[in-house]
């Protein structure tokens, strides 16, 4: 039995949130130099540094058998792979485009021109599913200048947070899918159980990142009422103080509702309010 081989991306902002993921999920590795290749530490785990656009391709092949990667770059590959998890982080849409003073509404007005794009076979799956023929170009980078070079009549492209959009001068006019980093999986799998640990402990720390530890005390009257607002995953953990009439609760809490939480519980009675973050989980 081999090692297990890990694709992550070798270079940019996903690369660096990948070895970051895996560093606290307790794999540990360090890049050589410019290396294709780091050993973890303490397990039978190779880490192999590819570019983003051909970890699907070369988890299809079985030349990996997990990759983390971009699902728009999944389903634009269109192999046979296996979708583990969602990894929480690059979340993004992808958007058909056009110029602000197009009279384009539609993906329908786009019969016989031109659309630029990275994707062009979701596009091309797009198109097809609203009965649309147009003519592609083919383009690897710099999508969202190609309306104002006059190479194309609207783009496919991804978008993050619609500043792109502004600079460039371009409004959306349909959204064909959202899309975020995830590990995949090759579908003939050799080590299965060694994947299966992987999985489980990246989950531990993409829940972690989902919750905070909140810990508070409260008058012992006020209990079931703090309760309510912070029922906890089972539920809270709830210590006696030394004053009898107070115990502490000690809870995790999503941390988007954190700081509705804290406010509920002091318009409450509730003392001592702390958040702490969560590195890691098993839930």
């Amino acid at each position: 039995m081999g090692n297990l081989r890990i694709g992550i991306p070798s270079k940019g902002r996903l690369a660096v949130q990948s070895e970051e993921l895996l560093n606290l999920a307790g794999f540990k590795f360090r890049r050589q130099d410019r290396s294709l290749f780091a050993k973890v530490r303490d397990a039978k785990i190779e880490i192999t540094f590819l570019r983003s656009d051909d970890i699907p391709v070369l988890c299809d092949e079985g030349a990996i058998d997990l990759g983390v990667t971009g699902s728009d770059l999944v389903e634009e590959a269109g192999g046979d792979v296996l979708t583990r998890m969602k990894l929480g982080v690059g979340k993004c849409r992808l958007a058909l485009c056009v110029a602000e003073d197009s009279p384009i509404t539609s993906a329908s007005d786009l019969k016989s021109l031109r659309i630029a794009t990275s994707f062009p076979n979701v596009t091309q799956n797009y198109l097809g599913e609203k009965g649309v023929q147009a003519h592609l170009v083919k383009l690897t980078g710099s999508v969202e200048v190609m309306i104002s070079l006059g190479v194309a009549d609207a783009i496919v492209d991804l978008v993050e947070t619609g500043s792109t959009l502004v600079a460039n001068r371009l409004r959306v006019i349909a959204e064909i899918g959202e899309h975020e980093t995830v590990l995949i999986q090759n579908q003939k799998q050799d080590e299965p159980e060694l994947a299966d640990q992987v999985v489980r402990r990246l989950e531990g720390v993409i829940i972690a990142r989902s919750y905070s530890l909140l810990e508070y005390n409260i008058p012992r009257e006020k209990l079931s009422a703090a309760e309510e607002i912070t029922p906890g995953f089972n539920s809270p953990t709830v210590s006696a103080l030394e004053d009898d009439n107070w115990c502490a609760v000690r809870v995790m809490v999503k941390r988007k509702k954190i700081i509705a939480a804290m406010e509920a519980l002091e318009s409450l009675g509730a003392a001592a309010i702390l958040e702490t973050k969560i590195a890691n989980c098993r839930l």
